[in-house]
């Protein structure tokens, strides 16, 4: 089955390259597409793409609040690759923070929009560059310290954490600690579930903003 996605900009031509890039591979078909925020959710119930490319300005509703709709009221919701022009953009992080599972800038070449959209539709791994590390840093604050130390994560998993941060998937974190696929499935879950995190991207910038990692 292709990886199905729905693309939300406000410019045309963005729509059209995005489209043009995506429906060149086989394994992937554009489902729809919006200009706004405000007609994410209707169109996510009605074609149930895997991935939504969201822009994060937008005029009437911006991708932040559209990515916090998304995620509170559709059941087993697709993921949100946040598209923007800046990397250091603030509304990218917040994006982030709101649930959003990648990041993509608008000039990154067909080859990485392929890859990103492939990358956030498995779900394995983030898009998660060094200037929204950076961003998230700069968030860290004693109520995430003390969440982190609340959380007592054990070696591994803290080690776990450590390679989530670095934007690797479980497979490769499974290479990295010599130990099996499952394996790693049960740290990152068990990681997860003490941050109280919804997904992957949630417990990364946890661990940013706790200082747990610091931004390379």
């Amino acid at each position: 089955m292709p990886v199905t996605v729905l693309l939300v900009d406000d410019e045309p031509l963005v729509r059209a390259g995005l489209r043009a890039v995506l429906e060149a591979q086989p394994d992937i078909k554009v489902v729809g597409e919006a200009a706004d925020g405000a007609a994410v959710v209707p169109l996510v119930r009605q074609l149930r793409p895997d991935v939504v490319a969201m822009d994060v300005r937008m005029p009437l509703l911006d991708g932040i609040e559209a990515t916090r709709i998304v995620l509170r009221t559709v059941p087993q919701p697709p993921k949100i690759l946040v598209v923007t022009t800046f990397e250091n953009d603030e509304y990218v992080y917040e994006a982030l923070r709101a649930g959003a599972d990648g990041f993509l800038l608008k000039r990154a070449r067909p080859a990485e929009i392929v890859h990103a959209v492939r990358l956030v539709a498995e779900g394995e791994s983030l898009l998660f560059p060094a200037a929204v590390r950076s961003l998230a840093a700069e968030y860290g604050n004693r109520d995430a310290r003390d969440a982190m130390a609340r959380a007592a994560l054990t070696e591994r998993e803290a080690a776990v954490l450590r390679l989530m941060a670095r934007g690797l998937s479980n497979a490769e974190i499974a290479a990295e600690l010599i130990v099996g696929a499952e394996t790693v499935k049960s740290h990152v879950s068990a990681v997860l579930a003490k941050l109280g995190a919804r997904d992957r991207t949630q417990a990364v910038i946890a661990a940013y903003e706790s200082g747990f990692v610091a931004p390379a």
